[in-house]
């Protein structure tokens, strides 16, 4: 198995130039990758922003995938929500933790206006907010709000999180609000799917329902207990529902194949 840090976050280089922090490249470093392994075809495990990726590259290399997990994935196509409508992590935030973001970067002025500035014009950014400065930003940013990915929001949580990409992060984002709808090819994508839906996800259920409806033949499994962050949650229960999936074996539960949230009583 290979797990490895995207361009711009963990310990990947953070580029001088911004205009590299796209989808596409992005779908071409993953392609590289398979490349550079030999691998005729591939197993890709995507959660989160890493399932909205796993999707664009089984949309534009379908032959080069065996099977593909999605955990959690972010919304198929961005520019078909809001983020109200999508569901964001600061939707669970407890009060205490939204005080303590709102305290982060002191009470001066450079934060807020590299916020700004972000909006604008990121390399006026980039230049006021240096990448060590600003990854390190959104590292306290995730310590104090990482704990709404899960069902326990404020209480103490280990998440496995690398030295996060600030401006991979802001820029990706933004990049996907001008992708190409991915959704017409996946509906001729016959290869093997599973998504995972946890139910305290702050993702909203038609972002997860919308994977396994696209997607022939694709299984959504609902595991009781877990947030967005499911392998922290429900670790047991994560590991064995993935290596069913991966073996042909029986899953640890029923697909569910219901239109409603199966949260809601």
């Amino acid at each position: 198995m290979y797990s490895y840090d995207q361009l711009g976050s963990g310990d990947s280089p953070r580029p001088a130039d911004l205009s590299g922090y796209t989808v596409q490249r992005q779908v071409d470093d993953l392609e590289a990758i398979r490349e550079r392994l030999g691998a005729p075809r591939m197993v890709l495990i995507g959660a989160s922003w890493g399932g909205t990726l796993a999707a664009e590259y089984l949309a534009a290399h379908p032959e080069h995938v065996a099977r593909v997990v999605f955990t959690s994935p972010g919304a198929l196509w961005t520019p078909e929500y809001t983020d109200e409508q999508a569901g964001q992590l600061w939707d669970r935030l407890t009060p205490e933790q939204r005080a303590r973001v709102d305290a982060l970067g002191g009470n001066g002025l450079r934060v807020p206006l590299w916020s700004l500035l972000m909006g604008i014009d990121p390399a006026q950014a980039h230049a006021l907010l240096p990448d060590d400065q600003a990854d390190a930003l959104m590292e306290q940013l995730l310590a104090v709000s990482g704990s709404a990915a899960t069902c326990r929001p404020g209480a103490a949580a280990e998440l496995p999180v690398k030295t996060p990409g600030a401006y991979a992060n802001q820029l990706i984002a933004e990049d996907l609000r001008h992708r190409p709808d991915p959704r017409p090819a996946l509906r001729a994508v016959h290869v093997p799917a599973l998504v995972l839906r946890g139910e305290c996800d702050y993702k909203h259920w038609e972002v997860t329902r919308e994977y396994r409806d696209t997607l022939p033949g694709a299984q959504l499994l609902y595991v009781p207990g877990a947030g967005h962050a499911i392998a922290v949650d429900r670790p047991a229960e994560y590991r064995a529902a993935v290596l069913a999936f991966l073996t042909g074996t029986p899953l640890p539960g029923t697909p569910y194949t219901g239109t409603e949230d199966p949260a809601k009583p």
